[in-house]
């Protein structure tokens, strides 16, 4: 009998240790969601993967026994569309109600990390707000053709991003075991230079600093490093609209060369083209030249943009991401200013500062 008991004993134990094995359970409720395939995914070396599904029924879903290494963002995603959510998963019992129509609004409780990064956009949001109406007058401003208002709006645009970053800098500083940090200083990296981002990663956790997300960021830092402010711009060769090869070393000699990359299909590059156009008529004869890289993925879109937006300089076709990865370009417009040497001697200059910059050179 003995015997029995604790072989029983066991048993309990066993299914106890086997219900213990941390998880992540998802229970979602999506109005208007009824027969469509859920599906969890997320980015695995360099590729989108998906990792879990479930089926909804009258708009309820619910995915168990998976587990994570980590707390870590993921996408929610109904079906074949592209109405999807982003939110971080992590081994608790987490619930997500919401729409089909509106699935980008939908609210996530029960994880401890969506909860943190909640309140981070809590916290930005006064200044997200502000800059979304500024933002809008500036396009209207443009639209309608009002240049003495532009470049006031673009001040006060400028003044909400650094205020924005600064929030954001704090809370990396502040909370060095934060798993939402990666992905703060992800968006981080595209405004600050290697130095500052050093700077803050050498802050973090060692729990942190061993993600795979910051140790895919730590590569972009070294390459970073090398497309800085002081550097020799690194060359490449790709074709122009004609199929004809063009080096960037072809272009050097030029007193300036703006390394420009772009796409037809980026709105922001479009509305930037105009202020790229105004300095190269006033500055190309003074010894100002462009050369444009696109990262568009048609061609035929990409030539008709030139035409369209008057880009009378030199165009090359980066279909592939080549030249883009050698200057650690992951988002646009970016851009680099060298001198007659090939180093490069300012980043990213938009609107009233790249024209500063150029006349401060050339205009004298």
């Amino acid at each position: 009998m003995n015997k029995i008991i604790y072989l029983f004993s066991i048993a309990i134990l066993f299914l106890n240790g086997c219900n213990s094995v941390p998880h992540y359970s998802l229970s979602g409720m999506i109005d208007g969601s009824d027969s469509i395939m859920f599906y969890l995914q997320k980015r695995e070396a360099g590729k989108t993967v998906i990792f879990d599904s479930a089926l909804s029924k009258k708009g309820l879903f619910t995915m168990k026994g998976g587990s994570v290494n980590y707390p870590q963002l993921v996408q929610l995603v109904a079906g074949n569309s592209r109405k999807r959510v982003a939110f971080y998963l992590e081994n608790s019992e987490i619930n997500a109600s919401g729409t089909l129509d509106s699935l980008f609004n939908t609210r996530f409780t029960g994880s401890k990390t969506q909860n943190e990064y909640d309140a981070l956009l809590l916290l930005n949001k006064p200044l997200s707000d502000k800059y979304s109406k500024v933002y809008l007058d500036y396009q209207v401003a443009k639209r309608t053709n009002k240049p003495e208002t532009v470049p006031i709006l673009e001040a006060r645009i400028d003044s909400i991003q650094k205020a924005l970053i600064d929030i954001q800098k704090k809370y990396v500083s502040d909370h060095p075991k934060s798993y939402i940090v990666p992905s703060v200083l992800v968006s981080l990296s595209y405004d600050l230079n290697p130095e500052e981002l050093e700077g803050l990663i050498s802050g973090l956790d060692t729990s942190i600093v061993s993600l795979p997300q910051m140790k895919s960021l730590a590569e972009r830092l070294k390459v970073m490093k090398l497309v800085e402010v002081g550097q020799k711009a690194p060359d490449f060769t790709l074709n122009d609209p004609a199929g004809k090869q063009v080096s960037l070393s072809s272009k050097t000699g030029q007193k300036l060369l703006l390394i420009d990359f772009w796409a037809s299909w980026c709105n922001p590059c479009r509305q930037e083209n105009p202020n790229v156009v105004k300095v190269y008529s006033e500055f190309h004869k003074k010894g100002f030249d462009v050369i444009g890289v696109s990262l568009d993925h048609n061609k035929d879109e990409w030539v008709k943009a030139i035409s369209d937006d008057k880009l009378t300089w030199t165009h090359v076709f980066d279909q592939a991401g080549e030249a883009a990865k050698l200057y650690a370009v992951y988002s646009i417009p970016s851009n680099f200013l060298t001198d007659d040497k090939g180093v490069i001697i300012g980043r990213n200059l938009r609107g009233e500062d790249l024209y500063k910059k150029v006349k401060e050179i050339l205009g004298k």
